[in-house]
């Protein structure tokens, strides 16, 4: 009987995932550390991956400042905390505008330069350099949302991201990088769901950004889709079809909150982002991610943001697991249990 019964329990399929989970840190209010430190003591115990994804400073760049001492005063010890839970780190610097695909990064319109000219693209790369250099990720993205940015923005824009990210990609392997690099293309996009309704993949990515050894995926489907289970099994899978290439979700998330815009009203509640998070672990199966991650871990307090911040965010506030006083939302029961399986 005691042979049996092992024998039984051998078989059960233990659960498992092919993929790391994490957050980039996050608080509901931007200027408050002790928020942030709250959000990161909470967090990160629900997460054995973290992703940094930040637009270059390009105020602190063009005022003279290196950027050894930026990346050293805002990110080291941080990675370091990072290092001493035994994460793997993912690091994204976006070279465009990171609400805005139409545009250059408001630093830069506001000085009237442009990712365009060749200065600001030695600034970028310099930056990715140190960032690479001083951090040392697993993984490097240089570009995001590259399909979005290809339709919206003007060719002089598009056409910068590209050299730019490509320069610094030859760069980067000159100098022997151990971080897997890649780009991040708009998922959404990429079938139609943002404009068109026709699908149109991501083919032009991999020939435009052919450095590529990983692709990452960005993915706010409630923009598209009334329900989660709406969305199809292959969302991910159809873009990188035929290709043996790692994938990873670098942010993405669905509202727990209705999102009203001019154009269009967005329904949404806690129960279907709850619905997401679980539906979501499937997707991730299906192209057999290495990674998944949302930039946000807590609401965002919208009535304590920086004047300087777009209305735009509005539509990105509520994607939180917990919300802007950091209780529970429903959707951290989803995740905790897809954390729990065993990663492979």
């Amino acid at each position: 009987m005691s042979f049996l019964l092992f024998s039984c329990d051998s078989d059960e399929k233990v659960p498992s995932r092919s993929y790391r989970m994490g957050f980039q840190n996050s608080a509901p209010r931007f200027d408050n550390l002790d928020l942030f430190l709250q959000s990161l003591a909470i967090w990160t115990t629900r997460a054995d991956a973290a992703i940094i994804s930040t637009e270059v400073p390009w105020e602190k760049m063009l005022g003279g400042e290196k950027p050894e001492d930026y990346v050293v005063n805002n990110y080291k010890s941080l990675v370091e905390y990072y290092r001493s839970k035994n994460f793997e780190l993912w690091v994204y610097v976006d070279p465009q505008n990171g609400l805005d695909r139409a545009s250059d990064a408001l630093e830069l319109v506001e000085v009237g330069k442009s990712i365009a000219q060749p200065e600001m693209q030695e600034i970028y790369r310099r930056f990715v350099v140190v960032m690479d250099s001083v951090l040392k990720p697993e993984h490097l993205g240089l570009a995001l949302e590259t399909n979005l940015i290809r339709t919206i923005s003007t060719p002089a824009i598009y056409n910068g991201v590209r050299q730019a990210a490509n320069d610094v990609a030859e760069e980067l392997l000159v100098r022997n990088t151990d971080a897997k690099l890649s780009v991040s293309v708009q998922v959404d996009h990429a079938w139609g769901r943002l404009i068109g309704g026709v699908y149109k993949g991501v083919e032009e990515d991999f020939t435009d950004f052919p450095f590529m050894e990983e692709v990452g995926l960005s993915s706010y489907p409630y923009f598209g889709y009334d329900e989660p289970e709406e969305i199809p099994l292959d969302y991910y899978s159809r873009l990188v079809g035929g290709k043996i290439i790692p994938s990873f979700v670098t942010e993405g998330g669905w509202s727990s909150q209705p999102i009203v815009t001019p154009d269009r009203n967005f329904f949404s509640s806690d129960q279907l982002q709850k619905e997401y998070i679980a539906y979501h672990s499937e997707l991730l199966d299906e192209v057999k991610a290495i990674g998944w991650f949302q930039l946000t871990f807590t609401d965002i307090n919208l009535y304590n943001l920086p004047p300087d911040v777009p209305e735009i965010i509005a539509y990105f506030a509520y994607l939180g697991l917990v919300d802007a006083s950091l209780f529970d939302k429903p959707a951290i029961e989803a995740w905790d249990e897809n954390f729990k399986k065993t990663l492979k």
